[in-house]
């Protein structure tokens, strides 16, 4: 089964590392994968257009069949493999809602995050206002305080949808993660930060951790005063 899916990735990118997540819950280890560089351009390769034409990855394939979207990936895995491994969707219609939800939202939460820890990076030098980068933070702190409220809510040990892992955690960890690798601080965000802590022993993410943050443990300073 594994054997036939390839995935090409980048370390540290969320939608990446939510495949690389779904793969792990879902037991299908032993797959092929090539880590690209972003920094050499490698996403943008005849080897990954052949798969993915938008020149984006994840790129994924299982079979002859090519899933590149992460959302839909880890949802095609879930759906292709539900008896095996982590249930991700849970049977119950009040908790499968909840986690569809918080699923989505998780959209809006990693383009919040984005916003302003990668502003530099999209945003041509000329075209960059304070102001703009100020109105993002500020959407970022707000969207910060919800997902803080949703924790406090579920009560201490919960995930993001409820008491069990279940999709949510697959594709909004990686946002998490990289907001704390960029300098949120725990102390300003503790439910968060408990989260954080709870999911970052999970052996799906330990074999999916981002390999150039073991070889840099100490990230970055962006967000410290958020």
């Amino acid at each position: 089964m594994a054997q036939d899916m390839t995935l090409l990735w980048g370390s540290g990118s969320p939608p990446c590392w939510r495949v690389m997540i779904a793969l792990e819950e879902k037991n299908l280890q032993g797959y092929k994968h090539k880590l690209l560089s972003f920094d050499k351009m490698e996403h943008k390769s005849q080897q990954v257009l052949d798969i993915n034409p938008r020149g984006q990855v994840p790129s994924f394939k299982h079979g002859d069949l090519i899933i590149n979207e992460s959302y839909a990936a880890c949802f095609y895995l879930e759906s292709r493999f539900k008896s095996q491994g982590t249930e991700l969707i849970p049977d119950g219609a009040e908790e499968q809602a909840l986690m569809f939800q918080r699923t989505f939202e998780g959209l809006t939460f990693y383009e919040k995050m984005a916003a302003v820890i990668f502003y530099n990076y999209y945003v041509p030098e000329g075209e960059r206002l304070e102001a703009a980068l100020k109105r993002n933070e500020e959407a970022l702190v707000a969207e910060l305080n919800l997902w803080e409220g949703y924790l406090e809510k579920l009560g201490s040990g919960s995930y993001l949808a409820g008491k069990s892992v279940s999709m949510t955690d697959v594709v909004v960890f990686p946002t998490v993660a990289t907001l704390f690798r960029f300098g949120l601080s725990a102390e300003r965000y503790p439910k968060l930060g408990a989260y954080y802590a709870l999911m970052k022993e999970r052996p799906s993410i330990k074999a999916s951790w981002p390999p150039h943050w073991l070889e840099n443990p100490k990230g970055q300073d962006t967000l410290k005063d958020m």
